[in-house]
């Protein structure tokens, strides 16, 4: 961590989380969940993430390192549990503070709305001001780094030369006579996932043809998945071919440790999202929220995220590819969350998805 010695309470705080308290950092795990640093320290950070802890634990045990004095609490949560467990904590004790101190998010739709409703409180310092305008939206929802929306299929059900590189591509193998991937594709369950949702409402956007593909996913016996980790575990598995629409960062690690899947990122165009932060309203200790936030942010997070998370960092987002469509954090993603229109889109989704008379997959 940066000490800022012209800002004596700054630094007063710093040293007080970085003086150790107690020995003993080893780290604690459970299914969905890791602790870190000694038990009884006075400095409790609590981070509440859609992250997988297998993925972004090198990230929190670097951060550790740096601050051996403070306990580190992470869960893994899905986007949706940790919407709703910002707006039910602050219904239930509006004044109480409580809950994590940092809430991390691959649905930076709802992170964005969380801010909208008054549910985040706001951070300035070099960090965040250092970030560009599309990843920082009113100093209280900030983009950690990006992750391209891809397709991923296992190389030993489906040749790469018949691999679809667009959304087109994908179509006309969705008609194909021989039907390849007829009860062996999937894609996120829009219902139960806040990025599911998120990916497919922005596909509605972008392409023409989404209503058509989302149409010939339901003729072709389409499974839902509710997170890359699940797409993944039955690709791996061969229990389906393809899956359209997952985080390029989980899908990087699998492959690494030698999965037989392969990623493509569609040439039409392959959306780039945000896996964003805010520090909650009621988070007891906001100050230590905001000094991991402006770790992630530092030069040194950045390396760390892209290099034990497999994401991209901001600075490598700034001027994506060709084809690559960066979605910036603000007002334009809430579009899709006004209870009209998203009851609108989950009834066609549900009905091209889910067609009457369709076998289950």
């Amino acid at each position: 961590m940066k000490l800022d010695f012209l800002n004596p309470l700054r630094l007063l705080a710093a040293l007080a989380v970085l003086l150790p308290l107690a020995a003993g950092h080893a780290a604690e795990t459970s299914a969905a969940g890791l602790a870190l640093g000694p038990a009884d320290s006075r400095n409790v950070l609590v981070v509440h993430a859609s992250n997988s802890v297998q993925v972004f634990r090198g990230v929190l045990e670097d951060f550790s390192s740096l601050n051996p004095g403070l306990r580190l609490e992470y869960t893994e949560l899905s986007t949706q549990e940790l919407y709703a467990e910002t707006v039910s904590r602050a219904a239930q004790a509006p004044a109480s503070r409580s809950g994590p101190d940092i809430v991390i998010s691959s649905a930076m739709d709802l992170q964005t709305k969380l801010v909208n409703d008054g549910y985040a409180q706001p951070h300035v310092s070099p960090e965040t001001r250092a970030l560009p305008a599309w990843a920082n939206w009113r100093d209280e929802v900030f983009s950690i780094g990006t992750d391209p929306i891809v397709m991923v299929y296992n190389t030993s059900k489906l040749a790469p030369a018949r691999a679809p590189r667009t959304r087109r591509e994908l179509l006309s193998l969705l008609q194909a006579p021989d039907q390849p991937l007829a009860g062996a594709i999937s894609t996120y369950d829009v219902e139960g996932s806040g990025i599911g949702y998120l990916a497919a409402t922005q596909d509605t956007r972008l392409d023409s043809m989404a209503g058509a593909l989302l149409a010939e996913l339901g003729r072709n016996r389409v499974a839902v998945h509710a997170s890359t980790e699940d797409a993944l575990d039955k690709l791996e598995r061969g229990e389906i071919t393809l899956a359209y629409n997952l985080l390029e960062s989980y899908t990087r690690h699998r492959i690494d440790q030698g999965a037989p899947l392969a990623i493509v990122y569609p040439q039409d165009y392959t959306l780039m999202l945000s896996r964003s932060a805010i520090i909650p309203r009621l988070a007891p200790r906001g100050d230590l929220g905001a000094m991991f936030l402006d770790y992630l942010l530092s030069a040194r997070g950045q390396e760390m995220v892209a290099r034990q998370s497999g994401m991209r960092p901001i600075s490598a987002s700034v001027n994506p590819e060709a084809g690559v469509r960066p979605v910036g954090l603000g007002v334009g993603l809430l579009v899709y969350l006004d209870p009209l229109k998203k009851r609108h889109f989950l009834d066609l989704w549900r009905a091209a998805v889910h067609p009457p008379g369709a076998a289950a997959p």
